[in-house]
């Protein structure tokens, strides 16, 4: 496989969305993976856009083949990712990134050692807290869960290759820009990519 597989995550209100977004509208070469969730679909959202929205039993039948690449739960709800699309685009050298949460991300790590984690934090707190309140969207007692369940996505920190600080959305996309390149230019990745090139420079006609 030449593409690569990038896993961004981040604490609820972090500006992960935001990012991934700039990302793939300046980045014609990397796709979002579509995940599958047993959540309803919020206002907006387009089945198989957004997510592929299934029913829980419908979710757990694709769990028990062995569909999904990764899967948890999270507030009550199943997310998931397929493996089998992520390896054909690969092979493809399509670039793929997931979103996922801290969990779903070890649990790719052991499947895909050499993908790149990206965690995303925001400058503080208080701003993390300032965002979810903003939203307009949960009740004072989600956002207090929201935001303790950053602390313990946090403490997970170590476990990811990269952390980019979401302070200034222009830079912050410029820096995941980077990782992102970077990652195209790895020298296992070239020489699958790159092998007529080599192979002619190594075997010059004579």
């Amino acid at each position: 496989m030449s593409g690569s597989l990038f896993v961004i995550s981040a604490p609820s209100g972090a500006g992960k969305t935001s990012l991934v977004r700039a990302l793939l509208q300046t980045n014609p070469q990397i796709d979002l993976s579509v995940s599958y969730t047993t959540r309803p679909p919020r206002a907006g959202e387009i089945d198989g856009k957004d997510y592929h929205f299934v029913s829980r039993e419908h979710f757990q039948a694709m769990s028990a083949r062995g569909e999904f690449l990764e899967s948890a739960e999270v507030y009550g709800n199943l997310y998931g990712t397929s493996r089998v699309w992520i390896e054909q685009e690969n092979a493809r050298d399509r670039d793929i990134l997931l979103e996922i949460d801290w969990q779903g991300a070890a649990q790719v790590r052991k499947l895909f050692p050499e993908c790149v984690c990206i965690f995303i934090l925001p400058p503080s707190l208080e701003s993390l807290a300032q965002r979810l309140q903003g939203r307009g969207k949960d009740a004072p007692e989600i956002i207090a869960t929201r935001l303790a369940a950053a602390r313990e996505d946090v403490s997970h920190l170590a476990d990811f290759d990269y952390v980019i600080i979401n302070a200034d959305l222009d830079e912050a996309a410029r820096e995941l820009s980077c990782i992102v390149l970077a990652a195209r230019l790895r020298c296992e990745k070239q020489k699958v990519r790159q092998r007529s090139l080599i192979h002619q420079i190594l075997n010059p006609e004579k």
